[in-house]
């Protein structure tokens, strides 16, 4: 009598979950804003610098910023890490999907920065100074948040940028340029 396909076939399968295909390596957590050093979670962030993002300019009162557009979960968690520089007048746009309250972290970061949490419409609502390789997050006060932007350090204080002042595309506002809204 001639075995199956199928039952072959489902064997094989069989044997191979039980076997364990994949690693599932638990790493340290990596999302900003938490305490990275005891959770035990799979990392999010790349373990190196991540290629230069596509990059907007964004336009705060009269300066005018390149930003690099951070949307995905993992451009998002790597962020400025493992970078060495910065350019003066360029910055990394976060981007989310919906208003929350965040926190940002400095983990792999040498980079002094600033950030500023904006809300929907790209007001800026809160401006942090952050040290660099500090994994004690930044929580915004505000649960509005959508989009956030670091900046070397003093760049806001040096431009008389401040809490209040709205962060522009030259495709309109951050919901407009970002989500057709």
């Amino acid at each position: 009598m001639k075995t199956p396909r199928w039952y072959i076939l489902g064997w094989i399968v069989g044997l191979l979950l039980l076997m364990g295909c994949g690693q599932t390596a638990v790493r340290k957590a990596a999302v900003p804003g938490t305490k990275a050093e005891n959770r035990e979670e799979k990392t999010l962030h790349l373990n190196h610098a991540q290629p230069k993002l596509i990059t907007y300019k964004l336009y705060l009162a009269d300066k005018t910023v390149l930003a690099e557009v951070a949307r995905s979960v993992q451009e998002i968690a790597t962020g400025m890490m493992f970078r060495e520089s910065m350019v003066e007048n360029e910055g990394m746009l976060f981007v989310f999907d919906y208003p929350h309250q965040t926190a940002f972290y400095m983990k792999n970061t040498k980079i002094p920065l600033t950030c500023a949490y904006m809300d929907t419409n790209g007001k800026i609502l809160e401006i942090y100074d952050m040290e660099p390789l500090n994994l004690d997050g930044i929580p915004a006060k505000s649960d509005k948040i959508q989009y956030v932007l670091e900046m070397n350090q003093g760049w806001f204080k040096a431009n008389a940028i401040g809490v209040g002042t709205r962060v522009v595309t030259e495709k309109g506002t951050l919901n407009q340029t970002f989500f057709g809204r």
